[in-house]
Order: C-alpha cells, then sequence, then structure tokens
C-alpha cells in the first residue's frame, strides 16, 4: 500500500527454545506515530532490533514502503532510512555532541573539512526540529533528556525518515517528557514516521495515532488510538483484567523505625545536594519522596543506606544510629534490617553477567544458608531462587539464566524479591516500577502494599507522580535538596507540582 512506511509480513524469531516473535504482521502508515506496547519480554525490541538489522528474521519478510528490503545489518536499515533511539543511549560520553552525531557518518578521511559541514547541518536540524542542544557540549556534562536530543538528532543527520524509539522516557522527567512528545508531534507533522515502543499506557494514549499490542511474541490487536481505552489495552497487554489504581486500606503506624534529622550530603564535585533534611517513617506506613530528578532524592538514599558518606546530620535505624557521617556499612546495615532496592538497577542491583540464582543472595551471600563450610551451597541458593522466581513471577522461571537475557521487568522483581524476603525492618525503594511494564507494575504495588500491612517502615523515590500518590501514605517534596512541604495522597497533581517547582508553603498561601 502506497501510505506504508513499514510492513512487516510474517515474521519470526526464536532464540533456542524461546519463540520471541511468532508470525508478526505489522503495519505503520506514514507521517503517523505508530505505538507498540506489551509486557516486558513480550517481543517488542526483538521486533524492532529486526527491522533495525540487529537481527535477522528466521521467516517472513520487510517493507520499506512499499519495496521488499533485506536488512542484514544496521547500514542497510539506515540506507532504507530508519533510524532508532536506544533505551540505553548509544553515545560516547567522553565526546563532543557533534563527535558523537558525525560518528560512523564520516564523508571522508579529512576531518577538518567535515566538522565544517556537519556543524552547519546540526544547526539546521536544531532550528528546523527545536532540537536545542549545544553542539560543543561534552556529552557526559549534559543532563539525560538532552542525551536523547542528541541520538534524535543522530538519526536525522543521517536522514531517517522513520524513527524507532525504545522506551524513550524512561530515564526522563515529566517536563523533559513533555518537551520530547513536542519534538516528536513536530516530526510527524512534517513527514516523519514515529514508532514509540513503550509500557506507559497514558504515553500512548497521549501521543501515538494508532497502537499495536503484543502478547507473548504476537501482535494481538490494533487499534486507532481515539477509538481504545487504557483500560482495553491493559487488558490487551495482559490478557486480563488490570488494576490500573492500587488498592490499599488505611496505614495503621506505629513506632518510628528510620529518623532522619538535619542531614547534608554532598557529591563528588563538592555541591551540596542534600540540605539539612529531616524525616521520619513508621513502622506500617509509606513515605513517599516527590520531585524532579536531580533535586537530591537519589543522594539522600545513598547517604541512608551507607553508600554515601553525609556531611553532617544523623540516621537512626530502629533507634540506633547508623553512623551516616562516616561508619555506615551497607553490608552491616542490611545485617540490622536495612533492605535497599536502589534506583538504577543495572549499575547499583544486579550484575548482569550473573545468573539469577547469584543476584538473587547478592549482598546475602554469606548468610548462613547458603554456605556450606567456606564454600557456597549452592544447592540451597538455586532452590532459594526457584522459590522466589515462582512467588514473584519471573520470567522465564530459569534461575540459571543470565541476568542479561531477562528484560527490565523481571530484572526488578529479582531485586525486589532478593530485599523484600529478607523479612527488613525498613525498606528503601528507589524508582520501583522504572521501566515496567503495567502487568508487573500491578503485582509491585500490591507486594509493596503487603509489606506495609506487615508491619514494614517503608520509605519510597519515585519520578512518577501517580505511584507516589497512589502508594504514599505520607508525601513529602524535595526541591534543590530541600524537604519543601508534606502532603497527603490527597494532594493534587497541581499541590504537588508547584511543590516541586520550588513554590513553598507560605508562597502558595500567599497567591
Amino acid at each position: 500500500m502506497d501510505d506504508l512506511a513499514i510492513e512487516l509480513k510474517g515474521i519470526d524469531k526464536s532464540f533456542g527454545a524461546v519463540h520471541a516473535n511468532k508470525n508478526i504482521n505489522l503495519a505503520v502508515r506514514k507521517g503517523t506515530i505508530h505505538g507498540i506496547i506489551g509486557e516486558n519480554g513480550a517481543g517488542k525490541s526483538t521486533m524492532m532490533s529486526i527491522l533495525y538489522g540487529f537481527y535477522q528474521a528466521d521467516r517472513g519478510d520487510i517493507m520499506v514502503n512499499g519495496s521488499k528490503v533485506i536488512i542484514r545489518d544496521p547500514n542497510v536499515a539506515i540506507a532504507s532510512g530508519i533510524g532508532m533511539v536506544h533505551q540505553h543511549f548509544m553515545l560516547v560520553d567522553n565526546f563532543t555532541v557533534l563527535e558523537n552525531v558525525m560518528l560512523g557518518a564520516e564523508e571522508n578521511a579529512i576531518l577538518n573539512r567535515g566538522i565544517t559541514k556537519a556543524r552547519a547541518e546540526l544547526k539546521r536540524l536544531e532550528r528546523e526540529y527545536a532540537l536545542d542542544v549545544n553542539a560543543d557540549a561534552v556529552i557526559e556534562e549534559l543532563p539525560v533528556g538532552l542525551q536523547q536530543r542528541v541520538e534524535i538528532l543522530k538519526a536525522l543527520y543521517r536522514s531517517a525518515e522513520i524513527l524507532i524509539l525504545d522506551e524513550p522516557t524512561g530515564v526522563l522527567t515529566p517536563p523533559e517528557a513533555d518537551h520530547l512528545f513536542r519534538i516528536l508531534r513536530q516530526l510527524r507533522d512534517q513527514g516523519k514516521t514515529i514508532i514509540l515502543i513503550t509500557h506507559k499506557l497514558r504515553e500512548i494514549m497521549a501521543i501515538t495515532d494508532e497502537v499495536s499490542v503484543m502478547r507473548r511474541g504476537e501482535i494481538v490487536a490494533t487499534r486507532e488510538t481515539a477509538t481504545t481505552s487504557v483500560e482495553e489495552l491493559a487488558e490487551l497487554m495482559v490478557g486480563r483484567r488490570v488494576l490500573l489504581q492500587v488498592e490499599k486500606g488505611d496505614a495503621s503506624p506505629t513506632d518510628v523505625k528510620l529518623a532522619v534529622t538535619n542531614l547534608t550530603v554532598r557529591d563528588g564535585r563538592g555541591v551540596v545536594m542534600v540540605d539539612n533534611v529531616s524525616l521520619d517513617v513508621r513502622a506500617g506506613e509509606i513515605v513517599g519522596i516527590a520531585g524532579v530528578a536531580g533535586n537530591g532524592q537519589s543522594e539522600l538514599l545513598e547517604a541512608i543506606t551507607g553508600i554515601r558518606r553525609a556531611e553532617s546530620g544523623t540516621v537512626l535505624l530502629d533507634g540506633e544510629a547508623i553512623g551516616a557521617t562516616g561508619e555506615a556499612d551497607p553490608a552491616l546495615l542490611r545485617k540490622r534490617g536495612l533492605a535497599h532496592v536502589p534506583e538504577d538497577r543495572h549499575h547499583m542491583g544486579l550484575v548482569l553477567s550473573f545468573e539469577e540464582n547469584e543476584n538473587a543472595i547478592l549482598g546475602y551471600h554469606d548468610d548462613p544458608e547458603y554456605l556450606n563450610g567456606p564454600m557456597l551451597n549452592l544447592e540451597n541458593i538455586r532452590n532459594s531462587a526457584q522459590e522466589s522466581v515462582e512467588k514473584y513471577d519471573i520470567r522465564p522461571p530459569d534461575v540459571r539464566l543470565k541476568t542479561a537475557n531477562f528484560s527490565g521487568g523481571n530484572q526488578q522483581k529479582i531485586v525486589l524479591a532478593r530485599e523484600m524476603e529478607r523479612d527488613p525492618i525498613v525498606l528503601i525503594i528507589g524508582q520501583p516500577t522504572r521501566g515496567v511494564d503495567v502487568g508487573a507494575i500491578e503485582f509491585i504495588h500490591k507486594r509493596i502494599i503487603e509489606m506495609r500491612d506487615a508491619g514494614k517502615a517503608i520509605l519510597l523515590v519515585s519520578v512518577e507522580l501517580d505511584e507516589i500518590r497512589s502508594l504514599s501514605d505520607r508525601i513529602l517534596v524535595m526541591f534543590a535538596g530541600r524537604v519543601v512541604g508534606e502532603r497527603t495522597p490527597e494532594a493534587t497533581e497541581g499541590e504537588l507540582g508547584l511543590l516541586m517547582a520550588g513554590v513553598e508553603e507560605d508562597q502558595e498561601a500567599a497567591q
């Protein structure tokens, strides 16, 4: 059909016994934003990796602008007008923006001539698509929102007419996500075709023209976005009705289990990131911390859990000081009942090259149940891991599988199972559902509520405001390293948004 930018016909792909894509038929119209949704492990990224040439299909055909194309590698995809913005950015951190955009697309060995031409083209693209970024800035010094713009510029620089974005808002703050959507609409309005892979249903409803739903390797439905709903899409994704709202009763908090007083923390540059913060969390309650990423939430959690040294202040765990200004030891804190689900599962929560059962005991590997004299008791470790796999519905249920081979949502479940099953006194959770699909989100939220109802004290940090409002019994808002207000879950998004923007309570009252 003349109006189709992409058509996949009968695409099949297996990895050993895993049938990742099953007879995929997909049609994407030119000049539209087409969403692809599905649970983690549903086959979305595999399908797009076939389209971009990372994998080759076992069977099936790819049509680009009506012509059959055999995409053997990404170079063929790029030559066919296809660009891809990956979930984990493919940038060289110590290169400039301009160097990253040019990398792999240099016209000749005389770089000075090419640089001048590339700089002019980059300026044109920035102006035309409102993708402003300093061409001479070093990537590692840019916030993630600007790094993502560089990825989009890289694709446009290579004359992409079809852009694939894989979970593009997973690392963005809400304002950055809103700006990305404005960019995508502008790209669409100028004739580009956008394929958006995401698990966030509200984003699908807000930005796409059409949406295809994948489940267990198959496309089970395609809908015009205007004719469907969040509820229908969730049910199509999971194969059953999904609770999109957290169901919980009233909290019954008792004694204070975590007390933070006048805590001040500097980052590696010496900048104050946590500024004289005080808070407490009681047994049987969830205290949520809301705020735009980068306002001190990460450094606060790291200081409480012994990863980062505080400059001043005290932290009490079940009434006893934990030495946040120097003596805190994460291993000792675990033994004392402080469990931690870190914000970045890849860099702080897992060793991706380890098997699932090895990650299931990471940090707890010297517990007596896992030892046989000086050696690890592999049978006990694997049996324990198998129990967690079944309890937390980790897929595939293979404790010998390398952790890198699990989807993001299942990797998150591995971390949650490890920390929640230790019967902690205090549970610190950072970004519990980052990069997680709707079915797994429902499961994770239920487990967090169950932990609260079992009398655990839970401190929760999330950039997802809906998540904070749904789970928390009390909400603290951080801005510029300080707690600028406390609210109940009944607070409106507008109230919390003002506090997140730095409008404090006395200013609100005066307005």
